[in-house]
């Protein structure tokens, strides 16, 4: 069995970088498809993509945001009216719980402000380590890798690491990039995993990693083009759009 070093799996966490900016271009915050302005709705937003699409919360987030704008006008909020607006994101009753909590600390323990240290963020009710990774790298500007199913299975089938904890993914990854390419590197890993390389049914052929992936043509049947550098690029059948079964 050939012994893969640390330096090879990094060149290759380069490359796969590299093609997926080509691919899918932008910064994180335009690339994130969670509609918002500033970090508490952000925040917000992703609390409630749990189990839920990035487009319907995008479908339920204007009329919320507009009767409750921020932390202080939702941590007093009617729950009952919150309820019935986020009603169709599922687990609405949980999930209001959580935001109004949530809203009530950011508001008394910060000022109405999100803070952006990750010990902060996750002492937040409702906030795990995920979240407060994609507020951090999308709203705040600092260093953030979240790691989604998306996320692990790539990550995993291209190489870059074996283990199976989220935690010790984030790790692992950050490990191989810059801190300014964390952010990124999730949001891309999570597009190409929604439109290209699926959990059941990978579509290698069509993959532009399918020259730098180790898994290319072994997963789910897919027939991979491996001799190529970079396969043909995927048809753009899909937005670009951001995460999760989604929260902690």
């Amino acid at each position: 069995m050939v012994r893969v070093t640390r330096k090879a799996v990094r060149e290759r966490a380069h490359e796969v970088f590299r093609l997926l900016a080509d691919e899918y271009p932008g910064t994180a915050p335009e690339l994130c498809a969670l509609r918002h302005r500033g970090p508490f709705q952000l925040l917000v937003a992703t609390i409630l993509s749990a189990q839920c699409t990035d487009e319907r919360v995008n479908m339920v987030t204007p009329a919320l945001f507009a009767r409750f704008p921020d932390a202080a006008a939702l941590a007093v909020a009617d729950p009952a009216e919150v309820e019935e607006l986020i009603r169709s994101t599922g687990f609405f009753r949980a999930k209001t719980q959580s935001l109004l909590k949530m809203s009530q600390a950011v508001t008394a323990g910060f000022g109405g402000a999100v803070p952006g240290a990750m010990a902060d963020l996750t002492s937040l009710p409702g906030v795990g380590r995920k979240t407060a990774n994609v507020v951090r790298s999308v709203a705040l500007g600092l260093p953030g890798l979240p790691v989604d199913t998306h996320v692990g299975r790539l990550a995993r089938r291209l190489g870059l690491t074996s283990a199976s904890d989220p935690v010790k993914v984030e790790t692992e990854l950050c490990g191989l990039l810059p801190p300014e390419e964390w952010g990124g590197l999730s949001l891309r890993l999570i597009l190409h995993g929604r439109k290209v390389c699926q959990s059941r049914t990978p579509r290698c052929g069509e993959c532009l990693l399918a020259g730098v992936c180790p898994s290319a043509g072994r997963v789910g049947g897919g027939t991979a083009h491996v001799g190529a550098r970079a396969g043909p690029r995927a048809p753009a059948a899909e937005k670009p759009s951001s995460r999760r079964r989604r929260s902690q």
